[in-house]
């Protein structure tokens, strides 16, 4: 379609928490994302490598059973490395990744994925392509 509606316009990320304070030391400090604006008590902004990660107080929260947010990585497994000694477990799936020391899943069109949760256990992941 030559008409995109939205095809060139950034996209807006949203991440749900219930503790802002907790979020905010896990988005910032342990992933490693810049704060762009702290608009307590509706939004954390962040800069997700060029696109606005906006994380968001809610009151009550049951975490979706799959990936909210990824991020692509060049080397997966020297993130998967810096990312458990930053104390993150990454979660292991039966007959998936659960025979791999660090939990990656080689897809079989040749990705390879970790995933992990944030404190909210929200599901996120580094994929390597």
């Amino acid at each position: 379609m030559s008409d995109s509606i939205l095809g060139a316009s950034k996209i807006i990320a949203f991440v749900p928490v219930t503790d802002m304070e907790q979020a905010r030391e896990f988005y910032e400090s342990v992933l490693g994302l810049r704060l762009v604006t702290d608009e307590f008590p509706f939004a954390l902004v962040f800069d997700a490598n060029g696109t606005m990660l906006r994380v968001t107080p809610v009151s009550e929260h049951k975490p979706a059973p799959f990936t909210i947010l990824g991020w692509q990585v060049d080397s997966i497994t020297t993130t998967v490395d810096k990312l458990t000694a930053a104390s993150i477990t990454f979660l292991r799936f039966p007959r998936l990744n659960d025979d791999d020391p660090q939990g990656i899943w080689n897809a079989p069109g040749g990705a390879k994925i970790a995933w992990f949760k944030d404190p909210d256990g929200n599901v996120l992941s580094v994929t390597e392509f």
